[in-house]
């Protein structure tokens, strides 16, 4: 059982590896993976929607190749209001470090289980390989396993907290984090021209160049044999700034929600899925969103995705820019620090747009 179960520090029972679970459970998954029934994957949203012009509905796709365009600007601009959510493409960041970086994150998630466990996470920090979030004891589970890293600032980063197998893994991870920052930044400069700010100001917002946080997820979702009924990932809208996802390159699972419906994003190779994240909405007072969404697994096939989440400093206050507040316009959030927002998260778990709607009630109780 050593090879199914963690009891780490701080989570309030023994933590069950997903991939254990898809290895014994045969043809009935576990009562605590099982969704309630509004929360289940429905049959009509496992393929791209269809568009009320008779088209495939899938999230923008745009050009990333001239980043200081109008055009450029004029479109990722369009598509945060819209959807909350675009592709990434010619986007600077190469097609064989992508490959790499996939390709080593595969390779950890193959090493034996007595391997994998050596990184064993805790709700401290949630940095290592994990099977959830929140603290919740009993509480429904998602079918996912995960590795959780941090970036930036170089203070918080180490090395020896990375998997040392495969021995591609450290090497890639680096490069991979570096050139995604970089791409981070420059989005960062469009949205905000987008908010007709300075290029500059979200970046500052967030704690300068070098002072803003950056965290990667990496997500493995084992074969599922009831996939109807699960999640790899529940329904909920990301809380830091803003999130650079790679998806796998096989198999489909991301679905994005628009309008009330579910829609799985048709992916673009080597394109990077890029979604606005809570503190973003926060900043810019709700001009550009932070949308719900969640992932589905397969009975046929794993899935990996590298989730890079570029953030504000965790110490710097978070409020709505005073460029963007007007008469007409009030402060929609009250000002909170990106750790004071994500201790919710880590101690209740992922719960749609919850905690960002119950800080914009406060404020506006306050305000009447």
């Amino acid at each position: 059982m050593s090879s199914c179960f963690n009891g780490g520090a701080g989570w309030p029972e023994p933590v069950v590896r997903v991939q254990a679970v898809s290895d014994t459970c045969g043809e009935t998954i576990p009562e605590r993976y099982v969704k309630l029934p509004l929360d289940r994957p429905s049959a009509t949203t496992l393929q791209p929607a269809v568009s009320h012009g008779g088209g495939s509905l899938n999230i923008p796709v745009v050009d990333m190749s001239m980043p200081d365009s109008d055009e450029t600007v004029r479109a990722v601009d369009a598509a945060c209001r819209e959807w909350g959510f675009f592709q990434a493409v010619n986007h600077g960041v190469g097609p064989e470090l992508l490959r790499r970086a996939r390709s080593s994150w595969r390779g950890f998630f193959r090493q034996p289980a007595e391997v994998r466990e050596r990184y064993a996470n805790s709700p401290a920090t949630y940095e290592g390989y994990g099977s959830r979030l929140g603290t919740t004891k009993g509480g429904h589970l998602d079918w996912g396993d995960y590795y959780f890293l941090h970036l930036l600032p170089p203070s918080i980063k180490s090395h020896d907290k990375w998997p040392s197998l495969p021995s591609t893994l450290r090497d890639a991870t680096e490069e991979y984090g570096e050139q995604v920052v970089k791409l981070c930044r420059r989005v960062s400069k469009v949205l905000s021209k987008g908010l007709g700010l300075d290029g500059g100001r979200l970046q500052a917002a967030f704690g300068g160049e070098g002072g803003e946080g950056a965290c990667m997820r990496v997500n493995f979702y084992p074969r599922c044999p009831q996939p109807e009924l699960t999640l790899g990932v529940a329904a909920h809208s990301d809380p830091g700034g803003m999130t650079m996802l790679l998806v796998d390159d096989h198999v489909r699972g991301l679905q994005v929600k628009k309008d009330g419906q579910w829609i799985t994003v048709d992916p673009v190779p080597d394109a990077f899925i890029v979604n606005v994240g809570d503190q973003i909405q926060v900043l810019s007072n709700a001009a550009y969103k932070s949308v719900e969404h969640r992932v589905t697994v397969s009975a046929a096939e794993e899935r990996l995705s590298l989730a890079f989440f570029y953030n504000p400093r965790s110490d710097v206050p978070v409020a709505p820019m005073a460029e963007l507040v007007a008469p007409g316009r009030p402060v929609l959030y009250p000002e909170m620090t990106f750790d004071e927002y994500r201790a919710h998260i880590r101690q209740r778990g992922l719960s749609g747009k919850a905690q960002l709607q119950s800080l914009q009630n406060a404020n506006s109780s306050v305000a009447s």
